[in-house]
């Protein structure tokens, strides 16, 4: 389910990001109003994904799939210019994310109780 709502929450980041482009510098109310609802929802659903996902590959594939998203819907929507440059770094920036969701095995899953210092002072934290 994790999985689901780290979509969910890419999806309406790339839903904000569009609508604060066409806020028009927060001059259009519709769209204003948009963005605000699209992030506190994209937050509240990326705040979900990160229940039973590690942070660092949760946000890394959400920055990364969000950046790429938003690059191509720059492009086709609103005139953006379109480089090898940018359609490099575009397949650059999925690429990395697959890699990272793949490179240790553990496809996102938390580590088991214990595993590292850090997590062990995380824990001692919330107790």
């Amino acid at each position: 389910m994790s999985w689901v709502y780290l979509l969910l929450a890419i999806g309406l980041e790339v839903a904000g990001t569009t609508s604060m482009k066409m806020s028009e510098g927060m001059t259009k109310p519709i769209p204003s109003v948009l963005m605000f609802v699209f992030y506190v929802m994209c937050f509240s659903s990326l705040s979900l994904a990160l229940k039973e996902m590690e942070v660092g590959t949760a946000y890394a594939i959400w920055s990364g799939l969000g950046t790429a998203a938003i690059a191509v819907i720059g492009v086709y929507f609103f005139n953006d210019l379109f480089t090898v440059k940018k359609g490099i770094a575009i397949a650059l920036i999925i690429s990395g994310c697959v890699l990272l969701n793949l490179g240790d095995g553990a496809h996102g899953e938390m580590p088991s109780k214990g595993t590292s210092d850090a997590g062990m002072a995380v824990k001692e934290l919330r107790s």
